[in-house]
């Protein structure tokens, strides 16, 4: 399902100058989850969702020569989907050992992307520094999205695009997160990740810096041997599952994995004993003001 959205919201597009420093809670909680993604290794499930930044390249229409930025890039799908069309790529993201496993992609791939230390609510870069702006699966997950929202503006030129791929409310991942909020609670006040996967939501967010935005409605399908080998894999190496296996006791973890169990049965649509699990998310290119 695509929609296509003209006229702006009503909502100015703030400037980031209007933001104070980082709330402190949202400070600890950004700390926190810095150290979740750091948990494991995301590259081991983030290698699977390549063909996500694939589409997301090809919806936003990529032009060799553009200047692309990929914010909160993780192991580098979307920089490295953009510098196969020959565009000038950097890639930021604030875990460290992330973009050191992007770094070692683009070597083997012989493609040149920058990969830096970077936070997707304070982009070291100056106002309009690229012609395209992504994020797949990345942005979503910042505690402060007006802020974040904001940043994605900034520095994206007049006229650019804006690329997002956000899992949506409903869908499976959206789901697990749900699932995963019974048995470890968010923060109090903080927005859920997954709003970045409605249209009504990143209306709020960009308002008038936008002048277009269209919005499809995608599935990836999760395919894995089994259950068992889904749960081995986001257990150890998915820092949200990770952690919160972590977090719990011993009775605890076999009734988060039984609801987990329960979810993916409620999802999966193989008949041959694998997982192949779709999961909806929100494709968006918006057009700068």
């Amino acid at each position: 399902m695509s929609t296509t959205i003209t006229a702006p919201a009503e909502r100015a597009v703030p400037n980031t100058s209007e933001f104070p420093a980082a709330a402190p809670h949202l400070a600890a909680i950004k700390r926190r989850q810095q150290q979740t993604w750091a948990t494991g290794d995301y590259a081991v499930v983030g290698s699977t969702l390549t063909v996500m930044a694939e589409l997301l390249c090809e919806a936003v229409d990529l032009h060799a020569g553009q200047r692309v930025l990929d914010v909160a890039t993780g192991n580098g799908n979307a920089a490295l989907s953009a510098a196969r069309r020959f565009c000038v790529v950097t890639g930021i993201d604030y875990v460290p050992a992330l973009l050191a496993r992007g770094r070692e992609r683009a070597t083997a791939d012989g493609l040149p992307v920058v990969f830096a230390e970077g936070d997707a609510e304070d982009i070291p870069f100056p106002d309009a520094s690229f012609d395209v702006v992504l994020s797949t699966l990345g942005v979503m997950f910042a505690p402060d999205q007006e802020k974040t929202a904001a940043e994605l503006l900034r520095v994206c030129r007049p006229g650019g695009k804006i690329g997002l791929a956000n899992w949506t409310p409903d869908g499976f991942i959206g789901q697990m997160f749900k699932v995963t909020g019974r048995y470890v609670p968010p923060p109090p006040g903080l927005r859920p990740p997954a709003l970045w996967g409605t249209v009504e939501r990143l209306r709020e967010l960009f308002g008038n810096g936008i002048a277009s935005m269209q919005a499809e409605r995608r599935s990836f399908v999760f395919r894995y041997r089994s259950f068992d080998h889904w749960l081995e894999v986001f257990r150890t190496y998915y820092g949200p599952v990770s952690k919160a296996f972590q977090a719990l006791d011993a009775d605890q973890q076999e009734a988060y994995a039984a609801d987990l169990r329960a979810l993916v049965a409620q999802f999966d649509g193989s008949v041959d004993g694998t997982m192949a699990v779709p999961s909806d998310y929100l494709e968006v290119v918006a057009v700068r003001a």
